[in-house]
């Protein structure tokens, strides 16, 4: 009796994911990078933010965050320089999650809260307190 292709394809599967699986074991994992910084750290809650403020708020707030994306001009008023924002972290947080409208506002700016995880909230949040130019206390 011959094997069927579709099994033979589950054979591949199966064996590949072993072979990562068993590497796993053996200690494969490499330590953190300065690329990929231990989860647990500063840096890596700005790597994380950096990343969701690539995904979230490029758009409008532009690659360095100045307000000045490619959808900013279709807004009046334009979104804000969050590099030179005097907000302080909390109030990041909360226009974050209620959106401009919910914080008296733009209402341009969309509510994340039901998107983003409290996780990368913070670390957004983490992130702009990095770039800022002056950060608030």
């Amino acid at each position: 009796m011959t094997a069927r292709p579709r099994n033979l394809l589950w054979v591949a599967v199966l064996a590949t994911a072993g072979l990562a699986c068993s590497g796993l074991q053996a200690g494969a994992l490499q330590p953190p990078t300065p690329e990929f910084p231990d989860k647990d750290t500063p840096e890596a809650s700005i790597f994380r933010g950096s990343a969701v403020f690539q995904n979230y708020c490029l758009k409008c707030h532009g690659p360095l965050a100045d307000g000045n994306g490619r959808a900013a001009k279709l807004y009046t008023p334009r979104p804000a320089n969050l590099v030179k924002s005097d907000k302080n972290d909390m109030y990041k947080e909360l226009i974050i999650r209620r959106g401009g409208g919910g914080m008296a506002r733009s209402p341009f700016m969309p509510p994340w809260n039901d998107e983003l995880t409290n996780e990368q909230i913070r670390d957004v949040v983490t992130y702009l307190h990095s770039i800022a130019e002056h950060p608030p206390e």
